[in-house]
């Protein structure tokens, strides 16, 4: 009998088994709407010319060997992501009170936070301390908090499902009722998977009663510059908040915006009071990697690092992905069209009125069996598809299918 005879067999990770049905699937009009990934009009990846050109430099340079990298990462790469999030001009900068922890992509980001609010946040283990994540989040901010230890992960309200859009009201009173030194973890933009953003005056309120409150800022950043097109823009939250004052961390994730997704290239950049606190929380960061991961891949971090300090390769990254957030822009005004000219029940603005790579559609989930099922159209449970999933050949074929499915099924 084997040692490993009680142990259960886990539930498939959602999203990737959405994709193996996709890919099991031998319907010639099939449609996968749920991957996180980015997708030309051809229904390819995209490894964005910037990225083929910095690789090939990299290639190419004699002086980059493999040894082991500082724990806490790739200090241009850290310092330069960082500066990204913040803003070249950053006051907190400038006062040297800004650290970072390159990390494994977003999640390995998420993680260190967490990891390290656990052991040091409000009292020394606290456990008990709830963490706020928005409802609905990404699956993966609820397991992350937990899995560190946190005992009391929370929903705040967001989603106002009757309006398909922000509820105001509901989140800034989840904020006024929670316990103070609450963590709330918020998207910098893009939201997932709802794609519905606080405006920057919502954001205003938002912060007023958090630093009222005394409850600790944790953002989200995966998708700066693929939401709008614009980095300043997608980073307005995060900068407003670092120039009222806060301490606060923010998870950067690369997989989006450089098309880095198996490079694994994340950045936990850390906001503290002053130079000496920081010098003190990066102390423990590197007791927790050193335990973690030890020592992070350089690769996809000197990719980042090298494209982010040469003006001529920034410059050229920026169009590489204003070209990505033009084609999600124009998938959702022709998809909008495509419905409302079906004559689809509904209201579908809010289709145009969301941002970044996905769109929350407000299809229940008999709705979205019948997607799968009778259209071969793959989407999340939730109603959620990938904008970029939506193709000039699969787009006609699909606006079909939502109308099919709202109209066939209540």
């Amino acid at each position: 009998m084997s040692v490993f005879c009680e142990v259960p067999l886990a539930a498939p990770v959602a999203v990737f088994k959405l994709s193996q049905d996709f890919n099991n699937d031998q319907f010639p009009k099939k449609v996968n709407l749920g991957v996180g990934a980015y997708r030309t009009d051809e229904g390819q990846p995209w490894v964005l010319p910037v990225v083929k050109k910095v690789e090939k430099m990299i290639v190419h340079d004699d002086s980059l060997n493999h040894e082991y990298l500082p724990i806490l990462g790739l200090p241009d790469f850290r310092s330069s992501a960082s500066k990204i999030a913040l803003g070249d001009n950053s006051p907190a900068i400038q006062e040297n009170r800004v650290g970072a922890v390159q990390c494994l992509g977003g999640t390995g980001a998420l993680k260190m936070g967490a990891e390290f609010l656990c052991r040091f946040y409000n009292g020394s283990k606290n456990t008990n301390t709830p963490i706020y994540v928005s409802a609905p989040t990404w699956e993966n901010h609820n397991a992350v908090f937990a899995n560190a230890g946190f005992e009391d992960v929370r929903p705040y309200k967001y989603w106002d499902a009757e309006k398909r859009g922000l509820d105001l009201a509901g989140f800034l009173g989840d904020l006024e009722s929670c316990p103070a030194h609450s963590v709330f973890v918020l998207h910098a933009c893009a939201h997932n998977p709802t794609g519905t953003d606080p405006t920057p005056e919502q954001w205003m309120q938002i912060a007023e009663i958090m630093m009222r409150r005394k409850l600790f800022v944790f953002f989200d950043s995966a998708y700066q510059g693929f939401a709008s097109g614009s980095l300043d823009k997608d980073a307005w939250a995060i900068r407003y908040f670092v120039s009222m004052g806060f301490e606060m961390f923010c998870a950067q994730s690369f997989s989006k915006n450089f098309g880095l997704y198996n490079e694994r290239v994340g950045n936990l950049t850390i906001v503290a009071h002053d130079a000496d606190n920081l010098k003190r929380v990066l102390s423990q960061m590197e007791k927790i990697v050193r335990t973690t991961w030890s020592n992070p891949p350089s690769q996809g971090a000197r990719i980042v690092a090298i494209t982010l300090n040469s003006p001529e390769l920034f410059t050229e990254w920026k169009d590489n992905v204003k070209t990505m957030a033009d084609r999600v822009l124009l998938m959702r005004a022709q998809l909008k069209a495509k419905l409302q000219a079906l004559g689809t029940p509904g209201t579908w603005d809010h289709i145009t009125e969301q941002i970044g790579m996905f769109s929350f559609t407000g299809l229940n989930p008999k709705q979205v069996e019948y997607m799968v099922k009778e259209r071969h159209v793959y989407l999340m449970a939730s109603g959620r598809i990938n904008m970029c999933g939506l193709t000039s050949k699969n787009i006609d074929y699909v606006a079909e299918s939502i109308h099919e499915a709202v109209t066939k099924v209540q």
